[in-house]
């Protein structure tokens, strides 16, 4: 089978259950506010806890998409604790990546990764709980409305605007790392031999901590971590390991750690980061030892190396070819950077904490909400915010403050 097949075979496999999931993600952006999400989230309790994890499991962003929701809704009087549940859940799996993982992993890995993301995301958030010291009214921030913010709109433009976040504003965030994992996926399919994991295969403990370490500072979406598990599990490393990169990959990486532990405090970063590890390290020994294989074998119909011999029906095909389309106006858009008409009008802003399309725009709708603004264009590849209008820098400050990100003039 070579490069082609492979590809093709994994995204006609996987693709009307992504598109399911960014329609799904688009309306729960569109029809509930962040507002809603940090008024019920204020305690440290274990309901808390427990209720800001069950939120987090099914929306479908990445481990950069995240920070910018969680730190809002921190800062509009969400509790460490119930922020870092939500951060540990939110980017393991979403509604995409269960289906996506039940197409091509089986159900078993399909159930066992929500599962693990709230087990792991209750333990962590209340563990940041337990240590944290008893929040002072100081401590506390007053709700500051999201410049996308659309609880007031009717109910067309709201749908307008969910299929615009799930086809448009999601895609971008996590189309770059899709596409790599499916290339990276395809590429192990063909070129790896068969036998090259076989020693790792037969010690899944090692092959765990090898897999740790590559995933912790590694970033890769949770739907684009499902083929190379996939692709890994083929080459004959066990099912456990491949749900510890199906875990910690999507889950943490270093850009994650740093603005945490900057914005909620070190100790409730290296928190999360454990949680993270010994659940992915548990959920995997018990994968291996404890279940059974047969829930999570490959079977022949599943397997990449006879893809070749598949016939797609049109429906899978008709969603490959959009979510194709999809996935190459993202990458269009995320390295395509408009020209600017510089007048003596313009200032420019180095933004710090942007690691996706998600957080461009973010900032992008943070900066044009405040009062001045004519036009303003974020580079996410040189970290520049460039502002036209009569604007009071202190205020665009804030605004990027307050969107989850740092600002300062350039």
């Amino acid at each position: 089978m070579n490069f082609l097949d492979s590809l093709l075979y994994m995204l006609n496999e996987m693709s009307p259950y992504i598109l399911l999931g960014f329609l799904i993600a688009g309306v729960l952006h569109a029809f509930v506010s962040r507002e809603t999400f940090a008024r019920h989230l204020s305690g440290n309790s274990l309901s808390t806890v427990v209720k800001s994890a069950l939120i987090g499991v099914p929306l479908p962003l990445c481990s950069c998409g995240v920070l910018p929701t969680a730190i809002a809704m921190r800062r509009n009087g969400a509790s460490r604790a119930a922020s870092s549940a939500f951060l540990i859940s939110t980017p393991q799996t979403g509604v995409d990546s269960i289906a996506a993982t039940w197409s091509l992993l089986g159900p078993a890995f399909a159930v066992l990764r929500p599962v693990a993301a709230l087990v792991t995301a209750v333990a962590g958030g209340a563990a940041v709980g337990t240590t944290e010291r008893r929040e002072t009214e100081s401590d506390k921030c007053d709700y500051a409305p999201d410049a996308a913010d659309s609880r007031n709109d009717s109910f067309m433009r709201k749908v307008i605007a969910s299929f615009r976040y799930g086809f448009i504003d999601l895609v971008s965030s996590i189309g770059l790392w899709l596409t790599v994992g499916l290339i990276i996926a395809a590429l192990i399919t063909v070129y790896v031999p068969a036998d090259f994991f076989a020693i790792l295969g037969n010690r899944p403990i090692v092959s765990m901590l090898i897999a740790l370490i590559i995933a912790v500072p590694m970033y890769v979406c949770a739907t684009g971590s499902i083929p190379i598990a996939l692709s890994l599990m083929l080459k004959g490393l066990s099912p456990g390991t491949a749900f510890v990169l199906l875990m910690a990959g999507p889950a943490a990486n270093f850009a994650s750690f740093t603005l945490i532990s900057r914005e909620m405090g070190r100790r409730a970063a290296i928190v999360y980061l454990a949680s993270i590890i010994a659940g992915a390290m548990a959920m995997g020994l018990a994968i291996d030892y404890l279940m059974p294989a047969e829930w999570f074998a490959i079977g022949s119909d599943s397997a990449m190396h006879g893809a070749c011999h598949h016939e797609f029906n049109n429906f899978s095909t008709f969603c490959s070819a959009i979510l194709a389309a999809l996935l190459i106006y993202s990458l269009i858009r995320r390295f395509y950077n408009p020209q600017i008409n510089y007048t003596d009008m313009t200032k420019e802003y180095i933004i710090s904490g942007m690691n996706c399309p998600h957080c461009q725009n973010a900032v992008k709708k943070a900066i044009a909400a405040v009062e001045g603004v004519n036009t303003v264009e974020v580079d996410l590849q040189a970290g520049i915010a460039t502002v036209d209008g009569t604007v009071d820098n202190k205020a665009v400050i804030d605004a990027v403050h307050a969107a989850g990100f740092e600002a300062r003039e350039k």
